[in-house]
């Protein structure tokens, strides 16, 4: 009988040719793309179509809940059913294709409907994006943990990065150029269509079926979530990924407000989609290198430096002069995102205790990512109060809980046991 931190017998099989770490992360540019731009620039905006400024409020808030549920919810379902049955790519296939059946109906709904009627389309179809690509995404984040060698998981990771940060870079641009061309909303939702579907394509061809066969025996030997929380390594790289979640989305949801009360910028909006593009173009570089050095000296060595770079770029934002001050500590903040990003996935591939569940885990790892999405509304009250008592009092508190957060997964990010074989020996941390 097999220890159940042990790979299953028959669980796993090491795939005859490893793709590049380009072709297993290309569907993540895709989804990155389709992301940035739904959430960011066309959500906001059909909720102001349909239903007007006096509700968008509540309205988006709505959207974005329901998008939190399923995120949550969802990808651990899915994740324990593909390790169950043995697949990864058919259930990949899938979620992509009612991913672009969502995408169409929010397309229609957009182009040719109005008033509530409009919205409760629209967010049949937003149900059907989360759905889909959740479904898709849950088994395809088991690839890396389960067919990369622990020793090149970092450059993987900041391929995985780069392309995601990449993605986003090219969803801005885009959403830049359809605005000032002053474009149809429908042409958006045709072009992440494509890009999701060339991405995915690129993906599902480069890499091989995981050769992992059914076991009778894996119900048995997959670790209950008790067990697996008290699997130290992913305990701690659980709580201090929602630590850096955490600190990010004390920050990210109010930038747009932040340019308006304290950098004072007209166009809020313009500024704002400034400071984002300076924050992913400088974290591009900084996720390719990160990964490759994190092989070499260890995942958290880069994480100390990467977390604490966040951290005072954080605290750096309340003292800024000025917008051009902004977006310098912007690209510094960025570099320390792209490096921090990176690792992420390299240290919580590493961090996985059984080869029988690496969907199911990693679904559940990648909760630690969605959950603090809902601090959102809590962090908005706070920074409502901190502003009423004067002097900008609000984005004070907001930002330095986003530092606090950065510290601390800093300082806990010690307590995560890491092994890295790199070329000149076995690295512990």
């Amino acid at each position: 009988m097999t220890s159940p931190l042990s790979p299953a017998p028959g669980a796993r099989f090491p795939n005859p040719k490893l793709p590049s770490p380009w072709t297993l992360s290309a569907f993540w540019f895709g989804t990155a793309f389709m992301w940035l731009l739904l959430l960011l620039i066309l959500l906001p905006a059909e909720v102001i179509h349909f239903v007007g400024d006096a509700n968008k409020g509540k309205y988006l808030g709505l959207l974005g809940g329901i998008g939190a549920v399923v995120a949550l919810i969802l990808p651990p379902i899915v994740g324990n059913y593909s390790d169950r049955v043995g697949k990864r790519l058919p259930l990949i296939k899938l979620g992509v294709g009612v991913n672009l059946a969502g995408l169409a109906v929010m397309g229609y709904a957009a182009a040719l409907m109005d008033g509530l009627p409009g919205f409760w389309v629209y967010v049949v179809g937003f149900l059907l994006v989360q759905f889909g690509n959740n479904y898709a995404t849950a088994p395809y984040s088991a690839l890396v943990p389960e067919i990369v060698p622990t020793e090149q998981r970092g450059r993987y990771s900041g391929v995985m990065g780069m392309l995601q940060a990449s993605g986003q870079l090219l969803g801005g641009a885009a959403a830049l150029i359809i605005g000032l061309l002053k474009l149809p909303d429908v042409l958006s939702y045709l072009l992440i269509a494509a890009v999701l579907v060339i991405s995915a394509a690129i993906t599902l061809r480069g890499v091989p079926e995981t050769q992992i066969k059914p076991n009778p025996e894996a119900r048995a030997q997959r670790l209950s979530i008790a067990q697996l929380f008290a699997h130290q390594p992913f305990l701690w790289v659980f709580i201090t990924r929602a630590l850096f979640a955490l600190g990010q989305y004390s920050v990210q949801p109010f930038l747009q407000f932040y340019a308006k009360d304290v950098l004072r910028q007209s166009n809020p909006g313009t500024a704002t989609s400034i400071l984002l593009l300076a924050i992913i173009a400088a974290s591009i570089g900084t996720a390719l290198i990160g990964g490759r050095v994190s092989d070499r000296i260890g995942r958290k060595p880069v994480i100390y430096v990467a977390g604490s770079l966040m951290a005072v770029m954080a605290i750096g934002l309340l003292f800024a002069p000025n917008f051009y001050v902004a977006v310098g500590i912007a690209l510094m903040f960025g570099l320390g995102f792209g490096a921090f990003s990176s690792v992420d996935w390299a240290l919580g591939s590493d961090a996985m205790p059984s080869s029988s569940s690496y969907a199911r885990d990693m679904g559940i790892w990648h909760v630690a990512f969605v959950g603090p999405q809902l601090i959102e509304a809590p962090q908005g009250a706070l920074l409502d109060w901190g502003n009423l008592q004067g002097g900008n009092l609000g984005y004070t508190l907001v930002f330095g809980i986003a530092a606090a957060c950065f510290v601390l997964g800093v300082l806990l990010v010690r307590n995560v046991p890491e092994t890295v074989r790199a070329a000149q020996g076995e690295v512990r941390a």
